[in-house]
């Protein structure tokens, strides 16, 4: 299941590489949140609402606490300031830098909240990867710092946006996961089973994203305002069906991370899943060729930045098992 989850969250961004040039982020944004909430609830009422073991969706709302379904909603809201930021990040940078520095640094505070909850493996193994993943970061700060040396862009303000974005998404998993029954097939009366949580995290993206989204929509962190008009007029069908796959996928991500939290714990879930850093920064560099224009000597922080990841996520996964 993690291994989609790597796959999944590290792919979700190509939909909006894919989108037309005028088509800007925002825009994309709105349709990106439906995709994340349809789906959720197409998981609900299928896969979690069948089997033997557990309760039905329908079931499980009712009888929930209604403090545990705030915690799954706030982590929605949290999580949806981390991700705008986030794609902020990927339309001003690019997938190759936004992810390492901004997944990243969500991976280091968030894996560490997530083991104070539910401390789950080896805690020196786990900050000795964790070290790694900070090396990894600041690796792809330097090789985009030169990226950008010629150019008019400021990588500073990038890089500290990433940075704020990433210590926001410190906090969300850890409260989705504060609103679950640590047991998933004996479910714990009062808190949600996993689709349901996922479907008021989703909730809380939908009803933030009318702050978040138009807050940026009406002063963007570069160029101009834009347009709520531009939604309908410049949007076609397969322009908006770009942004309902991309929630699609991370929502699938999500349920998956989710599920997996069960046998492997919150914080390895939540560590190993935030490694999808790895599969972005591949589509990044050698498929949109986001690093063609650098100058030489650009190549080997971003050898070394894969290095020190590759060596994080295995302490990773080793600390499982110690």
């Amino acid at each position: 299941m993690l291994f989609f989850v790597l796959l999944s969250w590290g792919s979700w961004p190509n939909t909006m590489k894919f989108a037309p040039k005028d088509w800007k982020f925002q825009l994309f944004y709105w349709d990106f949140g439906l995709g994340m909430l349809l789906f959720s609830l197409v998981l609900a009422f299928t896969m979690g609402s069948t089997g033997s073991e557990g309760r039905s969706f329908i079931e499980d709302l009712k009888q929930a606490d209604p403090k545990f379904l705030w915690l799954a909603l706030l982590g929605g809201v949290i999580y949806n300031f981390y991700n705008i930021l986030l794609i902020s990040g990927v339309s001003l940078a690019g997938i190759a830098v936004a992810f390492p520095i901004g997944v990243g640094m969500a991976l280091v505070f968030g894996t560490i909240a997530n083991y104070i909850v539910n401390p789950v493996g080896n805690l020196i193994i786990l900050l000795l990867g964790l070290l790694a993943v900070i090396v990894a970061i600041i690796l792809v700060s330097l090789a985009y710092k030169k990226l950008t040396a010629n150019t008019q862009k400021t990588p500073l303000k990038v890089i500290l946006m990433l940075f704020v974005g990433g210590i926001a998404g410190t906090f969300w998993y850890m409260l989705v996961a504060k609103s679950m029954s640590a047991n998933q097939v004996v479910l714990e009366p009062g808190k949600l089973g996993p689709y349901s949580s996922v479907v008021m995290f989703t909730v809380g993206i939908i009803i933030s994203n009318f702050l978040f989204n138009t807050l940026l929509m009406k002063k963007p962190l570069e160029g101009e305002p834009v347009p709520f008009g531009d939604y309908l007029k410049k949007g076609s069908v397969k322009t908006h069906s770009l942004g309902i796959l991309g929630g699609i996928i991370c929502c699938f991500g999500m349920n998956f991370s989710i599920l997996a939290s069960g046998a492997a714990g919150f914080a390895i879930s939540y560590g190993l899943a935030q490694t999808c850093t790895m599969v972005a920064a591949l589509w990044g560099i050698f498929i949109w060729k986001e690093f063609r224009n650098a100058p030489q000597g650009t190549n080997k922080y971003l050898v070394f930045m894969f290095l020190f990841y590759f060596i994080g996520i295995s302490m990773l996964i080793l600390s499982r098992n110690y």
